[in-house]
């Protein structure tokens, strides 16, 4: 039903219980895991903007800050895609910059997924709440089906 899955991450504990789903999928059809971090260029702009104090040019403190931001999410994105091979899943890594939400859209239509299996840490804080959330800009924006793995105080929902 579900053969290839979309899995974005941004390394937190609700994007963590998600893969559990994700490995729990194997058992009902799933073979191939796309494994997702997009790297938000919004993010690096903001710190690059505010950290012009640092003695840098901004140009170079971009650069290292950039550089810095995709070594460690290799580093996570292969621990992530070690444990899906060690559940028996075949997978692909993506590390795209942009806007996430925009390039896990596109990522899924791109991949031709059956589903998109995502954490959301719900509206708890008020930057999700001005802004939305990944999860459901995803949700509101996707094509294909999307199972939210959400926070909430007694374990996972969904």
């Amino acid at each position: 039903m579900f053969r290839k899955i979309l899995y974005p991450t941004d390394f937190s504990d609700c994007s963590a219980r998600a893969l559990e789903y994700v490995k729990k999928l194997r058992e009902a059809g799933t073979s191939e895991v796309v494994l997702v971090h997009v790297v938000d260029v919004r993010e690096i702009e903001a710190v690059v903007t505010s950290a012009a104090w640092l003695g840098e040019t901004a140009a170079e403190y971009e650069a290292r800050f950039q550089n810095e931001i995709r070594e460690d999410a290799k580093k996570r994105l292969d621990e992530v895609r070690h444990e899906l091979e060690g559940a028996g899943l075949k997978v692909s890594v993506k590390l795209p910059e942009g806007v996430p939400f925009k390039k896990i859209l596109k990522i899924a239509e791109d991949e031709d997924v059956s589903l998109i299996v995502i954490g959301s840490h719900g509206k708890s804080n008020v930057r999700e709440m001005l802004l939305g959330s990944v999860s459901e800009k995803v949700i509101r924006g996707s094509k294909r089906p999307v199972l939210v793995v959400k926070r909430d105080d007694t374990g996972i929902s969904w």
